[in-house]
């Protein structure tokens, strides 16, 4: 089942079920997208990076849609189910598969965050994204926090 589609530029990008395990949603294309064109922008709520961390204490580290431009424009995209570049995925995170590799990056283009193909998509082709070493070294984190957390509770 498709869940969303929307049309950006002369592609046509939708949202359904990653082929990554246990990555939920990803993000995919209908039409082909040649090597340094935008996919999308990177949209959401616009906030400053204090705003990100104060967000993110409140939610015990659940903000992960956050895109970090500079100290005064960042993007939360937590809420913002609408905007397509939060649904694309890491193929190097936690559930790599075999064959799957990340096709895209992400690019600041006069301010504003994008995906940017790194090589030629085919339609149907979804869309995976370098998170960075950063962003899987806090969700580890926050794993063996929560790991800690529930084997201290269950003694």
């Amino acid at each position: 089942m498709i869940d969303l589609i929307v049309h950006f530029c002369r592609t046509m990008l939708y949202v359904k079920k990653s082929k990554l395990p246990n990555a939920g949603k990803g993000l995919l294309t209908t039409s082909e997208i040649k090597k340094g064109e935008v996919v999308c922008e990177y949209e959401g709520e616009k906030i400053t990076w204090k705003e990100c961390l104060k967000r993110n204490e409140s939610q015990d580290g659940f903000g992960a849609y956050y895109f970090f431009v500079n100290s005064k424009n960042c993007v939360d995209a937590q809420y913002s189910v609408w905007a397509l570049a939060r649904y694309a995925n890491d193929a190097a995170g936690f559930g790599r598969v075999k064959g799957l590799t990340n096709n895209c990056k992400y690019e600041v283009i006069k301010g504003k965050p994008y995906i940017v193909a790194t090589r030629n998509l085919k339609a149907g082709d979804e869309v995976f994204v370098s998170y960075g070493k950063e962003y899987w070294n806090a969700i580890k984190d926050i794993f063996e926090k929560e790991k800690a957390k529930n084997g201290k509770a269950k003694k």
